[in-house]
């Protein structure tokens, strides 16, 4: 029988459940509950309590937090809430239900072993079928390591998901689908070549929360974006969550990434929570004060205002709710050293308390004023679901976009639309149009072509339609804007012909991307081709669908051996990752600009042609040595002889030619010759790279 513990008043700081000398403390936030209670479990799967504590307001409440000293807990203890108080929800928003039990906000381990999703939904109580959250002792070795500081015009994303980056049998880890695994895939990430992993979710998140049609086929939230516990890895992602293992092994993972030279941005989600509408599961906010923490209807409180699609949105500039967020996103970065974060639908968070934008909003302002997260990166999703769309305009200056404009340039221009050539410049130039007259800089653009959202490289150019009748809504999910192209057949081709043009079409995606200014970020399998068969809204698909595939390492090596090479052509190259936008003017003691246009023809882009499929730049190479950059992209239909330019005491190599076989695609230097005509012959659907060394002009 475990023994019942003392307990004293406590302090009402720091929130949370925090060890201290004599015991543990205790304190949570709700403004309006009356009476509270805290339930202590030997283990996460504990039929019942050891220990009741009814906590008395006169002696456990100061101001609007409910708090107390447990004496002699030791850690590793579980607990849960029970929290009553008014009723009246039509006007104060407010949920409590004294049978539900409750997580701590700030757990920082959580367990879902139990976790029924409908019993948190239904009137009784679901203390067998609850989350419960454990006494941490965050003591840990980080033997030195910090959050690296890698440049923003140095970095190269990867977007992976911890889960299906291992799943797949091939991956050959003991830990498949964990932080664990991941760990042991660092060697692959490290000779591709990229600088930062992006994690799609990893605080702890529900996976039940599906539509019955997509459950009813067993599938579950595999993406995670259905965060509940915002300082607390998900325990499904770790090899032993019920042992509390959760914070060591991802901080493990943080610091192997770090030894290998590898930042962790972490994407979060804090414009909407597991909790759903009105009828969704008390999971903790609602039962402490939903009234505060969500946007409601001002005319009927007991109604969610949704500017995400989930069922609710956060109410992020309340300043309880807005100190929260700055605090669980110190807390990653001080105690679990993360190097910056990728913020989902950003621009809810835009949104006052009344659901209108703000110019000015007080919690995007605290982030990036924040001394601790002074050299983290931020980078943000910056739309909603309401249409709220801010790519350019997003509140605060140190914030990077996801440059959805971008994107939709570069797939229309590489499956061949006509008279994008002046739109496709100032994209591959840092979208100055966007960030200039605000004082950004091309770093402040996060470019990318594809991401976990949408389809992959490979179905990009084998599907024109989405086919996602698998997810269980009829295929009414996803986007049907994916401005992709089949060449002709719907999906998988035994044709040899259309099989190289898609694979070329992959690798001219990459090429471009690489050869862009700002930040490039890449989705993890695209460098093998990996295809989630038309399927454009994986989130449900915890399967081989959407599982990274080792063997495709081989199969499509040549693929992934053009993306590394790429990779390192744009890290020998200054001149790509500048960190100021190109001006057009001539370098100092050169004859050549930092940037010059053309198109087949030196100094003759087609900029108002609405039929222009061709566009070429020369780029200046900064410093003694580097060498100069002269790219040709042709993505007509037909064979253009492109001109390449004269520059003193320079001359040029072929580097990149994606109409080639490899490993005639892509030449180290090393193995690159020098090229004596003054055009070349650019295949169509193609692009060309000459590196320019020193040597007499041709």
């Amino acid at each position: 029988m475990k023994q019942r513990y003392p307990v004293k008043a406590g302090r009402h700081h720091p929130y949370g459940a925090t060890p201290v000398e004599g015991g543990v403390n205790f304190s949570i936030f709700s403004l309006h509950a009356t009476r509270a209670e805290l339930l202590l479990f030997e283990r996460a799967d504990s039929s019942s309590s050891f220990q009741v504590i009814a906590l008395e307001p006169d002696f456990n409440r100061t101001f609007y937090s409910w708090h107390l000293l447990v004496e002699g807990l030791p850690a590793g203890t579980w607990y849960s809430w029970r929290m009553d108080g008014p009723g009246d929800t039509r006007h104060t928003g407010d949920r409590f239900d004294p049978d539900k039990h409750l997580l701590d906000p700030r757990a920082r381990v959580v367990s879902q072993l139990l976790w029924d999703r409908l019993a948190a939904r239904h009137p009784g109580d679901n203390g067998h079928a609850a989350m419960r959250a454990m006494v941490v002792d965050e003591s840990y070795d980080w033997e030195g390591d910090q959050p690296l500081r890698i440049p923003g015009e140095h970095s190269i994303i990867y977007e992976l998901h911890v889960g299906g980056f291992t799943r797949h049998p091939s991956s050959g880890t003991l830990a498949p689908g964990t932080f664990v695994g991941l760990i042991d895939k660092i060697p692959y990430l490290q000779a591709l070549g990229i600088t930062h992993v992006e994690l799609l979710p990893v605080m702890a998140f529900d996976e039940q929360d599906v539509p019955l049609a997509t459950a009813n086929l067993g599938l579950k939230n595999y993406w995670g974006y259905s965060s509940h516990s915002f300082f607390a890895p998900h325990p499904g992602y770790t090899v032993s969550p019920e042992q509390g293992s959760q914070t060591r092994e991802f901080r493990d993972l943080v610091k192997a990434l770090h030894r290998a030279g590898i930042g962790i941005i972490l994407d979060v989600v804090y414009n909407h929570t597991a909790e759903g509408g009105a009828d969704g599961p008390l999971i903790n906010f609602k039962g402490l004060g939903g009234g505060v923490f969500y946007h409601l209807d001002p005319d009927d409180r007991q109604l969610f205002l949704d500017y995400t699609g989930c069922g609710n949105t956060v109410n992020a500039n309340h300043p309880v709710v807005s100190s929260f967020i700055i605090d669980s996103l110190e807390y990653w970065v001080r105690e679990m050293h993360v190097d910056g974060f990728r913020f989902d639908l950003a621009s809810a968070l835009a949104r006052g308390e009344d659901g209108t934008p703000l110019h000015d909003a007080p919690v995007l302002w605290g982030i990036e004023l924040s001394e601790q997260l002074a050299g983290s990166r931020l980078i943000a999703e910056a739309w909603d679901a309401a249409g709220l769309y801010q790519v350019g305009s997003f509140p605060g200056c140190r914030w990077a976009d996801w440059n959805g404009r971008y994107r939709d340039v570069i797939r229309r221009f590489v499956r061949g639309d006509g008279g994008l050539v002046s739109e496709l410049a100032t994209r591959l130039a840092g979208s100055s149009d966007l960030y200039l007259e605000q004082g950004r800089l091309p770093i402040n653009s996060v470019n990318f072509v594809t991401c976990h959202d949408g389809f992959t490289l490979n179905d990009l150019f084998s599907y024109s339609e989405k086919h996602n009748q698998a997810n269980g809504e009829e295929s009414r999910d996803g986007s049907n804007d994916n401005l992709s192209f089949n060449f002709g057949v719907e999906g998988e081709t035994d044709d040899p012909e259309v099989q190289r043009l898609r694979r070329r079409q992959a690798k001219n995606v990459v090429a471009i991307l690489l050869l862009s200014q700002g930040i490039p970020m890449l989705l993890a399998g695209d460098e093998v081709l990996r295809s989630q068969r038309g399927n454009n809204n994986g989130w449900c698909q915890d399967n081989e669908l959407s599982w990274f595939d080792w063997r495709l390492l081989e199969r499509n090596g040549d693929m992934l051996r053009f993306v590394q090479q790429m990779i390192a052509l744009r890290k020998r190259h200054s001149s790509l990752m500048r960190r100021r936008f190109l001006r057009g003017e001539v370098v100092e003691g050169r004859d050549l600009p930092d940037i010059w246009w053309h198109g087949a023809e030196v100094d003759a882009p087609r900029w108002d042609d609405p039929d222009a499929r061709v566009l070429a730049f020369t780029l200046a190479g900064i410093g003694e040595g580097e060498a100069d950059l002269h790219v040709m992209l042709n993505l007509s239909e037909s064979l253009v002889r492109m001109a390449l330019p004269r520059v003193t005491g320079r001359c040029w190599q072929l580097a990149v030619d994606t109409f080639q076989s490899a490993p005639g695609d892509i030449l180290e230097p090393a193995l690159q010759q020098l090229f004596h005509s003054g055009h070349y012959p650019v295949e169509p659907r193609s692009v060309v790279v000459f590196e320019g060394v020193p040597g007499r002009s041709q």
